[in-house]
């Protein structure tokens, strides 16, 4: 049984990749550039902003797994996202494929990011939202009226794994810390936020689409159940390094001041309404269904930092 992940290069898609060898050996890694991962993989190099390459990379498989992480640009997300769920979406019906979407929770924003589940209420209140909440209506439209064999498989933010270069904990809490700096938060470090770890997500995503009943629904992937602050992330990043937990907080004003100056800033300014208030992603819908036991904050941030240590 062929199973295809679109987006294979990237954290999510490596570490799943990982996953679905306990389920198929025909696996194929779809990307600009693949690389091997299991030694069976196939790899099928493709631009998946092409209608084309996007019904060759999908025709002849039983599961298609969308990990794509496109720039992290609204510009970008506007003009990329609809139209390649839609191709998605028309191959996936054509060769008679299911759906896994890996997605995140921008499509839910305001207070409605305080206790985040499957029922919480597709209500964007940032332009990437806007861009996740059009992809998420129009996936739930074709399970709807044309019996697209899909699963919403959802995720906060997350670490772990090779992600790094886009990930909060990594860029102002562990890089700081390690040389010797102040860990950074932003707006407001007393707040509840949950991240995910990008094994238990991946595993979590492999289990979804090889569970037949999971199809047609929306799951959040599995998180740590801990109610944790940014400050306490800090502290357990602190404890697990051995060195003195300090951080300060970049408050709202400042990252949109920034934003007219460093790109990345400005994309995040809009993502501040996650940061200024509790922010707690429960996943006891996965967690009890498969009867599954997350990796602790805890443990996850030690094995972090040791195999940062081991690369250094």
């Amino acid at each position: 049984m062929k199973q295809t992940i679109l987006g294979a290069g990237g954290s999510i898609g490596i570490e799943l990749a990982k996953n679905l060898k306990q389920y198929t050996s025909d696996i194929r890694l779809v990307s600009r550039d693949p690389k091997t991962v299991n030694p069976t993989d196939k790899l099928f190099p493709a631009d998946l902003t092409k209608k084309e390459d996007i019904f060759k990379a999908i025709e002849g498989s039983s599961i298609t797994y969308i990990t794509i992480g496109f720039s992290y640009n609204t510009k970008v997300w506007q003009q990329t996202w609809v139209p390649f769920m839609q191709n998605v979406i028309e191959a996936c019906l054509e060769h008679n494929s299911k759906l896994v979407f890996f997605d995140n929770v921008y499509a839910i924003g305001g207070d409605q990011v305080n206790h985040i589940t499957e029922h919480s209420p597709i209500s964007p209140t940032s332009k990437k939202g806007q861009v996740r909440a059009e992809v998420d209506r129009l996936l739930l439209e074709n399970i709807e009226k044309n019996h697209l064999q899909a699963i919403i498989a959802r995720s906060p933010d997350f670490f772990g794994g090779t992600a790094k270069a886009n990930s909060i904990l990594m860029n102002l809490v562990y890089n700081n810390l390690a040389k010797g700096k102040k860990a950074q938060w932003l707006c407001n470090a007393k707040m509840l936020h949950s991240m995910g770890y990008v094994p238990d997500l991946a595993k979590g995503t492999a289990m979804l689409g090889n569970t037949t009943e999971a199809y047609n629904q929306i799951w959040n992937l599995p998180t740590d159940t801990q109610k944790i602050t940014g400050e306490g992330w800090i502290q357990l990043f602190a404890s697990a390094m051995g060195t003195k937990s300090s951080y300060t907080v970049l408050p709202d004003w400042l990252i949109k001041t920034l934003g007219w100056f460093i790109p990345i800033m400005k994309e995040l300014s809009e993502m501040n309404y996650q940061y200024d208030r509790d922010y707690f992603f429960d996943s006891s819908k996965f967690n009890e269904h498969f009867n599954f036991k997350p990796t602790t904050n805890e443990m996850a941030v030690k094995q972090i930092v040791k195999q940062n240590n081991l690369k250094e």
